[in-house]
């Protein structure tokens, strides 16, 4: 239940003080026994928890939706397993996964759109997109109008200069890349918004699981580039998702 609802309720004596009471202790947070969910965290931070679901149990997973559902709370879960939403679809009707990104969703209410401008997701290679689907969704999901810009990269830079235009109509960009990840520099470079980049583990041996890419990018000479953590295609969307609801 949001706040303002509550408050509204005791307002107008729909619910008495006690009931009132009852459910303010649970507004913090609520203990599971193996979660503590952060009810107050949409309050605060204007997003509602999400649930990385990676490591978790199904009955887990399960149990915290329960909880957040029942708040009336937009549902984002990362990293989900088929086997996972599978269960969790018999639940839930209004369930919705992607296949890609293993992004999990749930909406209990519209989305609104409350970015200032156009999110553009941009990758070096087609083998990149599973992390740039989950920059994708999420964002979306926070409420933002996000585009996609695909398999640009620097062995074929010619891909992306066609594509200037678009990339300068963007109010933040997020690079997603592997292999040697200089493309994020090349962007930079093009465009006068912020540019998040986000290392891919995508690469050979050398490519040390993305920490290769990581430090090309930690270490680019373009201004304004942020970088996330290796294949963190969550932390990139909703840090995109921030800095496009600004003033």
């Amino acid at each position: 239940m949001d706040l303002r609802e509550l408050l509204s309720d005791f307002k107008n004596d729909n619910i008495n003080i006690e009931e009132a009471l009852d459910k303010l202790k649970k507004l913090p947070y609520e203990d599971l026994g193996y979660a503590n969910i952060d009810h107050h965290r949409q309050i605060r931070n204007g997003y509602p928890e999400v649930i990385y679901c990676e490591g978790k149990s199904d009955e887990q997973i399960i149990g915290i939706i329960e909880k957040m559902y029942e708040k009336g709370s937009n549902i984002l879960g990362t990293r989900c397993r088929l086997e996972t939403y599978e269960k969790i679809k018999s639940i839930y009707d209004n369930c919705e996964y992607d296949k890609t990104c293993k992004i999990l969703k749930i909406k209990n209410h519209p989305i609104e759109n409350k970015g200032k401008g156009k999110i553009l997701v941009v990758t070096g290679g087609t083998s990149d997109i599973p992390v740039a689907d989950e920059v994708y969704h999420t964002a979306k999901f926070l409420g933002n109008d996000v585009g996609r810009i695909y398999d640009v990269g620097v062995a074929g830079i010619h891909r992306l200069l066609y594509r200037t235009e678009e990339l300068q109509s963007a109010r933040v960009i997020v690079v997603v890349a592997g292999m040697e990840g200089a493309l994020p520099s090349v962007v930079g470079g093009l465009v006068d918004v912020p540019v998040i980049a986000v290392p891919t583990s995508v690469g050979y041996g050398a490519n040390f699981n993305g920490l290769s890419a990581l430090l090309t990018m930690l270490n680019s000479c373009a201004s304004g580039i942020s970088v996330v953590n290796i294949d963190n295609g969550f932390g990139a969307g909703y840090l995109a998702s921030m800095i496009n609801k600004l003033d």
